[in-house]
């Protein structure tokens, strides 16, 4: 068992991480081969962002982000598969995991140009205490036309400040939304405050997202409480999405956690428990486990000259 936070022990979980990894992405690509389907976008995608985290070449990296191509649709959306049209949340992912490679500049400001197009369904706050958050604010969904929520607000929002559209103003907007939907004690759940007066609870991975999103354009004033709460929570998490985004979370405001790498060995061994994880999960144990900061300053863009030609301006 690892007992100690240091190079060894993280060289050790690094290339475990890695190893797993390819050995699913091995798996992955039989298993399209076999069914002549595409497999899940946000899988591809978190690959990809992991292994350029943990070193991988452009020469291995290209035919991972080739394969989101075919999930792509003409208005510019990635979503889930050809059946789930509308589950559009991958696409903030594969804007992520095509920065850094100039030949999928188109694909990814198509992508942008959704994304800056789509707001989901909004409304007036209503009466009576309902719900606590301001509805009326605009964000991104998971699915089309429904409401805004944390995680894919906070994806698009790490998407645009990691191809440069941090200053948007539908980034602006979407700040707002995140400390609205901040709770009063700190941290985030999936998007409310309350309901019906009684308050919510936080959830470290929520948390993690939304800390990373605001990184860089929120005051460590407006996300102070959110930062304690993960302090105080982030020891006792040994659960893979909870534990990743919680680290993450922290670092993405220079805190670091000395027992990072014991942490993520400890997840790693709960496998026994709840069984192997998926794709997802281990990529994003490597990114928390191989990053020093937030998501987005991984995955800016290749030079200063890619991609002048943007997207147009969206009110």
């Amino acid at each position: 068992m690892l007992i100690n936070n240091n190079i060894n022990n993280m060289d050790i979980l690094t290339a475990t991480l890695i190893s797993a990894l390819r050995g699913k992405l091995v798996v992955d690509q039989s298993l399209e081969n076999q069914s002549h389907t595409h497999s899940r976008p946000d899988l591809q995608a978190w690959t990809i962002l992991a292994l350029q985290a943990a070193g991988a070449g452009a020469e291995e990296l290209h035919p991972l982000r080739n394969r989101l191509i075919a999930n792509q649709w003409p208005d510019g959306r990635v979503s889930l598969g050809s059946d789930h049209p509308t589950a559009f949340w991958p696409t903030p992912l594969a804007v992520l995991a095509w920065n850094q490679a100039p030949e999928f500049q188109e694909a990814q400001l198509r992508a942008i140009t959704f994304l800056l197009n789509a707001t989901g369904y909004h409304f007036p706050r209503p009466s009576g205490g309902i719900i606590g958050h301001d509805s009326a604010l605009k964000g991104w969904p998971w699915i089309e036309a429904t409401h805004s929520w944390v995680i894919p607000t906070s994806l698009t929002v790490i998407a645009l400040k990691g191809a440069g559209w941090g200053d948007h103003v539908r980034v602006v907007e979407a700040k707002r939304l995140l400390l609205d939907r901040q709770l009063p004690d700190g941290g985030w759940n999936y998007g409310n405050t309350s309901v019906f007066g009684q308050k919510l609870h936080p959830m470290p991975e929520s948390t993690g997202v939304a800390l990373n999103a605001l990184a860089d354009i929120a005051t460590s004033n407006e996300v102070a409480s959110s930062l304690t709460y993960l302090r105080n929570r982030i020891s006792r998490i040994r659960t893979p999405l909870s534990l990743s985004w919680g680290l993450m979370g922290l670092e993405a405001w220079g805190e670091k956690l000395p027992k990072k790498v014991e942490l993520l060995y400890e997840c790693w061994q709960r496998q026994q428990l709840y069984g192997t994880y998926d794709a997802s999960a281990i990529s994003q144990m490597l990114l928390a486990l191989t990053t020093s900061k937030d998501i987005h300053s991984l995955c800016t863009r290749f030079t200063p000259e890619y991609g002048k030609e943007l997207p147009p301006e969206v009110g």
